[in-house]
């Protein structure tokens, strides 16, 4: 069976080629949209053309592909909110200026250490009608646990720029936000804004108010906050409120998969709710028509409560398309109908297609059906037990083939005991879904026995020990890997030839296979003469000066930090992974730095600077030092000022004066992040 003869994977793959070039090239909206009308023209013409016999069929096809990808490229503009002529952004809306807003809560987001996070839609700023997503920073011990989705508030607070990443190969939270359409965030300190009114008739303000609900009636029956916020991510799909420690340990095990409400938690609840309107086969249209469509209301229903993620999303279009084709009583195809689902949301949302959790979800279902029935099939065990723990096996170790790559692109670490993890999870998943859909229903109906909030309770708080007792084996969670995007696409060819040649055996399939491995070991090479270089840089730090020297593959850091801090931070953590770094070095701060041609000098909070002996051609002003930046200037004439995070704001504000006065370039972290002499 040759994958690409569907008609419709060809039509998703055009579909996807339209959203990347639409996302990363300017094209006007107007002009796509000529095209597209000028395109679905000609296809009516070719359809009438080769349905006549009057020119050959290929012209059709070509047709209907450049229309899908034009299709592509007009739902990403579309889908840009900035292209729409009421959005704020296109109104001069000044920003770090302040101004009323008036807003409706959209979605829970989780919350940092200082803030609450929601976002937010605009509804008027300065009393004009505009619209736009803003991020929503709510300081936290203030009114900010009343806030409701879809409920409406008034507040004077101004726009301000989302922070972009101030050190190398930081996680880009700016580009993120803009994906989604929000461009700006708005901070709301204790008691500045005003309610007007809760708005409860959008499906989300419905499914907030059920979350709500389920919550309050839980938490009456006796379940602590633990176990409360388990229940929260397994069956609502909201994982805000888990314990940093207990989310890492699920980090840790390999697990975290299970947290994200996606397509194995879609599918029991489907097999349940297969189970449970069995009884409608005894009358008529039961089978056929009442079933489907009551299955259908309820994995929707799921979905709208657990805040239609890609994951659940996907899962949920999936199994929506398998019982429409039960209901038509037509066989389906596990390739056609993941990529009717990945059409359909892709046609409607493209920002899906940039999403990890959508990637993930797909790769490892695909090589779930793909790989795992030839796992499955090198060894069949006459045992029950013994082949249902084989079989969970070939599950797990086809899953974790088809996310490894993009896991180790993203996450850059790799879970060892991610088996004994999932043969224990698995099953127990189950029993808890189905268990936890019988305890909120008994919970919103007042009829909770204590008993069973003490089994239930006892379940998850086992299943997190279990995750706990997983998560200690440190050595065997493998961290900072790097990998590139190049590493991901030879080793996705790899995993493909290797599948082709296991269900082929030919000559061409072997030639194909080492190809892939050959490209593979290219990509090595490249990345190695790639990354010989060397480099100085000057971290963005906060109350700290924190210097890094890179040599080929090994990493000098210089800092006054303690040897568990420097360990653990993300700035030297993340430069190391991104340059392959494979050796570092800690070592404390001095006054000078050689490197290369060039001279560092470090003017710190003592504030001494006497060189006789040479010229600094960069200073790196640290620690706020209480000097003269015009005598300095004059009396060392260097070629550039740096200044670190360690410093006061309000020096960094004289100190930009200065330096433009002189017309020498000044650089600080705190603004422009950190510099890279190379």
């Amino acid at each position: 069976m040759k994958l690409l003869n569907f008609n419709i994977i060809k039509l998703t793959l055009c579909l996807i080629v339209g959203i990347v070039i639409g996302f990363y090239f300017k094209i006007s909206l107007l002009s796509i949209l000529i095209i597209n009308a000028i395109l679905l023209f000609g296809l009516a013409i070719s359809y009438y053309l080769a349905k006549s016999k009057k020119t050959k069929i290929q012209l059709f096809g070509i047709t209907t592909l450049l229309s899908f990808i034009c299709i592509g490229i007009a739902s990403t503009k579309i889908y840009n909110d900035k292209n729409k002529t009421n959005h704020y952004s296109n109104f001069n809306i000044a920003t770090e200026t302040y101004a009323d807003f008036t807003f409706k809560i959209t979605k829970r987001l989780k919350p940092d250490a200082y803030n609450d996070k929601y976002f937010a839609e605009i509804i008027s700023i300065n009393e004009k009608k505009l619209f736009g997503k803003v991020l929503l920073n709510v300081e936290k011990d203030t009114l900010s646990e009343n806030l409701k989705i879809g409920s409406i508030y008034f507040v004077n607070s101004k726009l301000t720029e989302v922070v972009k990443p101030k050190n190398p190969f930081q996680f880009n939270y700016n580009k993120y936000l803009q994906q989604r359409n929000v461009y700006h965030q708005l901070y709301i300190k204790t008691g500045v804004f005003i309610s007007v009114k809760t708005e409860s008739k959008s499906l989300m303000s419905y499914a907030d108010s059920f979350r709500t609900k389920v919550n309050k009636n839980l938490t009456g029956a006796g379940f602590n906050d633990d176990v409360l916020s388990i229940i929260n991510a397994l069956l609502l799909g909201q994982r805000q409120d888990i314990n940093p420690e207990i989310y890492n340990n699920y980090v840790d095990a390999g697990t975290i998969h299970i947290l994200a409400v996606s397509g194995l938690h879609v599918g029991i609840i489907f097999l349940i709710l297969t189970q449970i309107f069995k009884p409608l086969h005894r009358i008529k249209h039961g089978k056929h028509i009442i079933k489907p469509v009551l299955i259908i209301i309820m994995l929707w229903s799921f979905a709208f409560v657990a805040g239609l993620s890609p994951s659940v999303t996907r899962a949920v279009t999936m199994f929506s398309i398998i019982t429409c084709a039960q209901f038509l009583r037509r066989p389906t195809n596990i390739y056609n109908t993941l990529t009717i689902s990945a059409f359909l949301m892709l046609l409607f949302n493209p920002i899906y297609l940039f999403d990890v959790g959508f990637k993930m979800s797909y790769l490892a279902v695909l090589a779930i059906v793909s790989i795992q029935p030839l796992l499955y099939k090198l060894w069949q065990p006459s045992n029950l037990i013994i082949d249902k723990t084989w079989q969970i096996f070939t599950v797990t170790l086809a899953a974790q083939l088809g996310v490894a790559p993009i896991s180790l692109f993203y996450f850059h670490q790799f879970p060892g005991l991610f088996f004994i993890s999932n043969l224990v999870i698995i099953p127990l998943l189950g029993l808890i879904l189905g268990f936890g859909i019988l305890v909120i229903t008994l919970s919103l109906l007042n009829i909770l026995p204590p008993i069973l909030v003490t089994i239930y309770s006892f379940i998850i708080e086992s299943l997190n020990s279990f995750i706990s007792w997983i998560a200690q084996f440190e050595n065997f969670l493998l961290r900072d890997i790097p990998f590139s995007i190049f590493h991901v696409i030879t080793s996705y060819l790899i995993i493909v030839s290797g599948f082709y040649l296991w269900k082929t055996r030919t000559f061409k399939s072997v030639v194909f296979s080492l190809l892939s491995i050959l490209l593979f070991s290219i990509i090595i090479v490249y990345t190695k003469y790639e990354n010989n270089t060397s480099e100085f840089v000057v971290f963005n730090k906060s109350r700290t000066t924190l210097l890094a020297k890179k040599s080929d593959y090994q990493l000098t850091v210089y800092h006054r930090l303690d040897s568990t801090k420097i360990k653990n931070d993300k700035a030297i953590k993340n430069y190391s992974v991104g340059n392959f770094i494979t050796n570092k070095i800690n070592d404390s701060l001095t006054s000078i730095y050689p490197f290369k041609d060039k001279i560092i000098l470090i003017v710190d909070s003592l504030g001494v600077y006497n060189t006789k002996q040479f010229r600094p051609n960069y200073i790196l002003l640290s620690n706020s030092p209480k000097v003269n930046l015009n005598r300095l200037i004059d009396s060392l004439k260097p070629e550039f000022i740096i200044a670190d995070a360690s410093n006061y704001k309000s020096y960094l504000q004289r100190w930009k004066k200065t330096c433009l006065n002189k017309k020498i370039p000044f650089h600080s972290t705190y603004k422009k992040g950190a510099f890279v002499l190379n």
